[in-house]
């Protein structure tokens, strides 16, 4: 069997196109665009790429985007104070701190920062407050990926309740939230990580499984139930011609590209997996449009809430 392919750039394409007249609903009645502002600390190659994408994709649906940049050197008080000012900014309903933080500002630098967003503000749904409603299954601000992902098994009718799921990975901003939106949808969850013994054994009951591990081609053949839904979260460089080798077989257009230019972008889980998967998402093209698209959707539900408007924020999972 081949796996049918989740294709999430359609449809962070075809949820833009639904937040578009949103947002010009939400101008025309207050006079203002939803505002999203994002922080960026130091000169992270990377998190320049997403935030440049973050913010294009915000202006291009409608939103106020903002960019407040801090220097590499920027001490801890600088950052919370940037973030204090923008929980008291009447324009911004949305507030990102990209990660990492530079290693300078000290290892409780994540938590003090993600703790000081205005909670009705933290559009990256990490804040203790968003967390608690999270999982007590109130309205709440959750995070984008593992909101994607619900988007994504909702819309390709893809059955959750009643259905084991395996999500492999443990972090507070992919395998926790999304554990807990499986379970508030009737699924039965396990969650695996590096401790777990029989880790292929585990997820091979699963009708949904979730790789979120960031170890490129960690989940083969014998980690999936045939005909299981699997969803891989990872975005893995590949810079080793012998892993490559691994991924890939010889002839594959994959490789060759590989070979040309030194580099490839691959998930969590091995090509192979297509082979007895019933439904795939593919790396790139799968989960991270949806993630920045669903980033767009929290600051509209952010602006609608502060402003009063029915529908703003809604029960997490549902």
């Amino acid at each position: 069997m081949s796996a049918r392919l989740l294709d999430g750039q359609a449809l962070a394409g075809r949820i833009q196109e639904e937040i578009r007249p949103k947002v010009a609903e939400f101008i025309a009645h207050h006079g203002r665009p939803p505002g999203l502002a994002i922080v960026l600390v130091g000169q992270n190659p990377a998190s320049e790429i997403y935030v440049r994408n973050k913010l294009k994709l915000g202006r291009d649906v409608g939103f106020r985007a903002d960019l407040e940049r801090l220097p590499e050197m920027a001490s801890i008080d600088e950052v919370l104070a940037l973030v204090e000012r923008l929980n008291g900014s009447d324009a911004h309903d949305g507030i990102l701190v990209q990660s990492p933080l530079p290693k300078a500002l000290g290892a409780e630098a994540g938590s003090r920062v993600f703790d000081a967003i205005a909670p009705e503000k933290d559009v990256d749904g990490l804040t203790p407050v968003n967390v608690r409603r999270l999982v007590q299954g109130r309205p709440a601000l959750v995070a984008c990926t593992p909101s994607g992902i619900i988007e994504l098994l909702v819309r390709e009718s893809v059955p959750i309740a009643g259905r084991r799921a395996c999500v492999i990975g443990r972090s507070d901003i992919v395998g926790k939230p999304m554990a807990l939106l499986l379970l508030q949808r009737d699924a039965t969850v396990t969650i695996c990580h590096s401790k777990t013994p029989n880790l292929s054994a585990v997820s091979r009951e699963a009708d949904i499984l979730v790789a979120a591990v960031g170890r490129a081609g960690l989940v083969t053949k014998a980690f999936v139930k045939p005909g299981a839904t699997v969803i891989d979260v990872g975005m893995n460089t590949v810079t080793d011609a012998g892993l490559a080798a691994q991924l890939f077989p010889e002839g594959h257009p994959r490789l060759a590209r590989f070979r040309e230019r030194g580099s490839m972008l691959v998930g969590d889980v091995h090509p192979e997996v297509s082979e007895v998967a019933g439904a795939l998402t593919p790396v790139p093209g799968g989960v991270g449009p949806l993630t920045v698209t669903l980033l767009m959707m929290n600051t509209l539900r952010a602006a609608r809430a502060r402003v009063g408007v029915a529908g703003g924020l809604r029960a997490a999972g549902r």
